[in-house]
C-alpha cells in the first residue's frame, strides 16, 4: 500500500496549475500577439452554433463512453459503470496533468486493483489498453495519409504552413508514430508471441550501463508482460472484436469534436482531412513534453483547421485559434476540473480511512 499510496500521492489537484498555467500563457500569447478580435468578432453564436457545440461536447462523451464499454470488456464486466466512469476520469487526469510520453498509464493499475480487479488482471487490462489505443494509430495514420495525401495532410493556406513548415511536421509526426510503432510491435510481440523473450531482452538491455538506474523498472514491465500474456491468451476472438471496436468508437468519437466546432459557425467542405489532420496533431503530441501537451496542442491544430475558415490568411488564422481555445476546452480542461473533485476523496477512501481503520 505505501508503494500505491506514494505513486497516487503525486497526482495531488495543485498539479493541475501547472498545465492550467501553461494553457492560459499559451492563450494570452495567441490573444495578444497573433488574434484579431475584430476578426474573431465573426464568429456569432446562435441557436445553431450552441447546438453543434453540444454535438462537439457529445462527441466527447462518446470518447469516453467508448472507453468505459471497453474497459468493462477487458475486466469481464467485473465494474459496475460508476467503477468504470471512475477510473476513466482519474485516467483522464492523470494523463492530462502529466507529459504526453508518461500519460496515466502507470497509475491506472492502482485505479482498477483499488476498484477490486487484481494487480495481475490489472495490469493486463492496462497493457491490452494502451496496446489497443496505439494500434489504432498505427493502423488509422497510413490511412489517412492514402487518402488525404501527405502534402494535403500537412500544408495549409495559413502563412508559415508551406514547405517548411510542412517538413518540421513530418519529423515530428515520424517521431511520434516512430515511438508508437515500437511500442506497439514491443507490446503485441510479448502479448502475444514470446513473452519470455521480451522479458529477458528487457532485463538484458537495462543491464547496460547507460540504462542500468531503470534495471528494476525494466524487469517489473517484463514480468508484467508475462503475466499478462497468460490472462489474455485465454481470451476469445470476439473478446477482441469488441475491444477493437470499442477502442474505434471512443478514438474516432473524439476526431469529430473540431469538425461540431465547426459546423457551429462554418459550412465545412471536407470533413474527412479535418478528422485526420486532429489524428496526426494528437501523434505528434506524444512527444510535447509540456502536460497534457498544453500550448503544442493549440499551436499545430490552430494552424491545421485555417482551411477550412472563409477568409484572408490573417483572418482564418486568428479565428482558428480561437476555434482551437474551444476545443481544447472541451476537450481538456473538463478533465482537469473533474479530477480535482474526485481524486481527494478517492485517496481519502482508499488509503487515507483504511490506515485510520487500522489503527
Amino acid at each position: 500500500m505505501d508503494h500505491h499510496y506514494i505513486l497516487v500521492s503525486k497526482l495531488k489537484p495543485g498539479r493541475i496549475i501547472l498545465p492550467i498555467l501553461l494553457g492560459l500563457a499559451v492563450v494570452g500569447w495567441f490573444i495578444f500577439s497573433e488574434i484579431n478580435t475584430s476578426f474573431v468578432s465573426r464568429l456569432v453564436f446562435t441557436w445553431k452554433s450552441a447546438l453543434w457545440i453540444l454535438v462537439a461536447w457529445l462527441c466527447m462523451v462518446g470518447r469516453d463512453l467508448g472507453y468505459m464499454i471497453r474497459i468493462r470488456i477487458l475486466t469481464g464486466n467485473n465494474l459496475t459503470w460508476r467503477q468504470t466512469f471512475r477510473v476513466i476520469m482519474l485516467w483522464e487526469f492523470t494523463s492530462a496533468i502529466t507529459p504526453s510520453t508518461v500519460g496515466g498509464t502507470a497509475v491506472a493499475v492502482v485505479f482498477l486493483n483499488k476498484e477490486g480487479i487484481s494487480i495481475g488482471r490489472s495490469t493486463s487490462v492496462v497493457l491490452a489498453t494502451s496496446f489497443l489505443d496505439e494500434l489504432y494509430f498505427v493502423i488509422m495514420l497510413p490511412v489517412i495519409i492514402l487518402f488525404v495525401g501527405q502534402d494535403a495532410l500537412f500544408i495549409t493556406s495559413l502563412q508559415g504552413t508551406g514547405m517548411a513548415f510542412l517538413n518540421k511536421l513530418l519529423i515530428f509526426t515520424a517521431i511520434g508514430y516512430g515511438v508508437i510503432l515500437m511500442w506497439v510491435l514491443l507490446v503485441g510481440y510479448g502479448l502475444f508471441v514470446n513473452p519470455e523473450g521480451i522479458r529477458k531482452l528487457l532485463t538484458g538491455l537495462f543491464k547496460l550501463p547507460v540504462l542500468k538506474r531503470f534495471h528494476d523498472a525494466a524487469v517489473k514491465a517484463g514480468d508484467d508482460i508475462v503475466e499478462s500474456s497468460h490472462e489474455l491468451s485465454k481470451k476469445t476472438l470476439m473478446f477482441w472484436i469488441k475491444a477493437v471496436t470499442s477502442t474505434f468508437l471512443s478514438w474516432t468519437s473524439r476526431y469529430w469534436v473540431v469538425n461540431a466546432i465547426l459546423v457551429a459557425f462554418f459550412a465545412v467542405g471536407d470533413h474527412f482531412l479535418i478528422f485526420a489532420r486532429q489524428l496526426a496533431t494528437w501523434i505528434m503530441m506524444i512527444i510535447s513534453p509540456s502536460p497534457g501537451g498544453s500550448g503544442f496542442a493549440e499551436l499545430i491544430l490552430s494552424r491545421y483547421i485555417s482551411d477550412a475558415i472563409p477568409g484572408d490568411a490573417v483572418t482564418a488564422g486568428s479565428i482558428a485559434l480561437a476555434i482551437a481555445i474551444i476545443w481544447r476546452l472541451l476537450s481538456y480542461y473538463p478533465y482537469l476540473i473533474i479530477g480535482a473533485f474526485i481524486v481527494p476523496r478517492w485517496i481519502e477512501r482508499n488509503f487515507i480511512k483504511p490506515v485510520t481503520k487500522k489503527k
